[in-house]
Parts: C-alpha cells; sequence; structure tokens
C-alpha cells in the first residue's frame, strides 16, 4: 500500500485536528489538513476525496477503530468536527482488535527466529508484546522449517558477531570420524544452513585452506585469539555453492552432468521442487521423469541420491553409478 493510501496516517492527522480547541475543522479544512500532509509525504500525491475523509472517520468511530467520542457541531448549514474530550488521543488508546490480530501474526512469524542471530532482542521484547495483548491466543497458521533443539545452535549468534567484527578463533572441535577433540585456528567468513544444521566456513591457516568447514553441532568450544585477522578476498560465497548440493566441495573436484531416472509419483514431486538450480528435466512417459543436474559429487549429492530408495537411478557419470550400487549393496547386506 502507498505510503499516501496509509490510513494511519490520515487517523493520525484527523485526531490532531479533533484535538485543537483553537479552530473549527469543517470538512474541508479535514480534507486540506490531510492533502497538506500526503503532499509532504509523496509529490504525486493527488491528495483525499470528501468520500475517504468520511469513511476515516466512521472508522474511528466505529469499533473496528477506536470507538471515538466525536461531536458535530452545526452553524449555519456548515458542521465542524472536535473530541467530546478534547484530552483524548487515539495515540493514548490500547491496540484495537484488528491490530491485536496483526500484531500476533507478527509475533508468530517473528517467534521462528528465537536463537538467530540479530535477533536476541526478541528474547525480551516478545514475552512483553504477548503478555500486553488481552485477547484470546490466536492460533498457530505458520512453522518454518527449523530445529531450536539442535545442537551448537546456541553458538550460531557467537560466530555471527566474530565474523562481522573480524575476530580470530581458536576452535575445539570433533569431528564424526574421530574419538578425540583437537584445537584449530580458523579466521570466521560465512555461516551457511543445510538440511537443519549450520556450517562455519574460513581460513585455517594450519591447511592454508580458505574454505574449511565446520559443523555447529561438532564444536565444543570457542575463544577469540589475539592475532591479525585475515579478510577473505578469494570467495564470493554466494556462488561458491552454485556447483553443490549442500555444503561440501571436494577438494580437485569438478563439475559433472549428473543424469537420473525417477520412476512413478516421485518424477512429479521433483519436478515442482527441483534438486537444484542447473535441473533440467523432461516426461518420457508418464510414469518416467528424465533429470539432468551440472554438480560436482560429493557426499551430501550422494545422500539426497539414496533417500529416494527404488524411485531413483542413476544412469551417468559411471563413477557415481557405481557409488550408489556400491551404497545400496552395503545396505543389503545389513538385511539377512
Amino acid at each position: 500500500m502507498a505510503v499516501t493510501k496509509n490510513p494511519l496516517i490520515r487517523n493520525k492527522i484527523l485526531d490532531q485536528c479533533f484535538r485543537n480547541t483553537g479552530k473549527r475543522y469543517f470538512i474541508n479544512d479535514l480534507i486540506a489538513e490531510c492533502s497538506k500532509v500526503l503532499v509532504e509525504i509523496d509529490p504525486h500525491s493527488r491528495g483525499i476525496s470528501r468520500r475517504q475523509i468520511l469513511q476515516d472517520i466512521a472508522f474511528m468511530e466505529s469499533n473496528e477503530g477506536w470507538t471515538v467520542e466525536l461531536k458535530r457541531h452545526r452553524i449555519d448549514k456548515r458542521v465542524f468536527y472536535r473530541y467530546a474530550d478534547t484530552s483524548y488521543s487515539i495515540n493514548n488508546m490500547p491496540l484495537n482488535v484488528v491490530e491485536i490480530n496483526q500484531m500476533q501474526s507478527a509475533i508468530q512469524i517473528l517467534s521462528q527466529f528465537n536463537g538467530m542471530p540479530q535477533f536476541e532482542w526478541m528474547n525480551e521484547l516478545l514475552p512483553k508484546l504477548q503478555q500486553g495483548l488481552t485477547l484470546h491466543q490466536q492460533k498457530s497458521v505458520i512453522s518454518f522449517d527449523s530445529n531450536p533443539y539442535l545442537k551448537g545452535i546456541e553458538k550460531l549468534g557467537e560466530l555471527f558477531n566474530a565474523i562481522n567484527y573480524e575476530k580470530v578463533l581458536q576452535i575445539t572441535y570433533q569431528d564424526f570420524n574421530s574419538d578425540q577433540s583437537y584445537d584449530l585456528v580458523l579466521h570466521p567468513y560465512y555461516l551457511k544452513q543445510y538440511n537443519n544444521r549450520w556450517f562455519l566456513f574460513g581460513f585455517n591457516p594450519e591447511k592454508n585452506k580458505p574454505d574449511w568447514n565446520l559443523a555447529l553441532d561438532r564444536i565444543i568450544s570457542i575463544e577469540e585469539v589475539k592475532a591479525r585477522y585475515l579478510e577473505n578476498t578469494t570467495i564470493d560465497w554466494e556462488e561458491y555453492f552454485e556447483d553443490i548440493v549442500g555444503v561440501t566441495k571436494p577438494i580437485d573436484a569438478i563439475v559433472e552432468n549428473i543424469n537420473l531416472h525417477f520412476i512413478g509419483p516421485t518424477g512429479k514431486y521433483i519436478a515442482s521442487k527441483p534438486l537444484h538450480g542447473s535441473q533440467k528435466s523432461k516426461w518420457l512417459t508418464e510414469d518416467l521423469f528424465e533429470v539432468s543436474l551440472d554438480v560436482m559429487i560429493n557426499y551430501e549429492l550422494e545422500r539426497l541420491i539414496l533417500s529416494y530408495g527404488n524411485s531413483i537411478k542413476v544412469l551417468s557419470p559411471n563413477r557415481l553409478v557405481d557409488l550408489i550400487k556400491k551404497r545400496l549393496e552395503d545396505a543389503r547386506k545389513h538385511y539377512y
């Protein structure tokens, strides 16, 4: 909605007029006051019509508005408007029904961001807002794909700030393939979420890698190191993930053309929700959907393919065909 059409702006202007005991505001005066302010906000504004002003007054007097008590004083054939109690103002009134419903909807959405960096202020604000809304609790109608119980999520804000303020970190880390933790120094550059898990990317001086990747749920502790922060000058993070599924970019990996067949109803799902931005696809038959991807072969791509079970067949490249075959053969050995 354009700012010149915002009813709240007009209502506030009318509120000031109705409170003013030093001047009589007839309908043309109200139109002039609203038009003057709207033109200041938007030079292209054509002002406001008599009909709109009368509708605004009716709304302010209604239960959906502020139920204002407005007096109409007649002089000859003209009427000027003034509050019955000129100390009254809509700015001093509690939220009306419409505003409360809008606020509750906003709270539902905002609450999904609890724990996210730059949203720490909501931990204190949201309870206050909810306490101030006196109507019945509005039912929940929206949910984001997030996991508030994910291990390591509490470190997200600290790492976000370390990137913003260019802090060098010493991280104690334990990966999935080791029983022992180890320490490493990292110059943090980027945070990435994939499959409900968060990953930290940065420069590891020991390995001389600018895209060292750590899963937040495997980070044991974080300490700031007093050292000169080395800025990222080599990686465009928006482009970095264009050629992969997930977050893992294998050393010396190249982009390959991946050809897949989806069998049965799964094809309709993949048609509506592509696996990757490079996806090209077509229906070969009513039950056979062909997909082509230009990506690097990595761990996440393998897992994605395996997740479709018997609804998918890998056609090429041969290296990927062999990898998936081996995974399936190893899985079959568990059933005897």
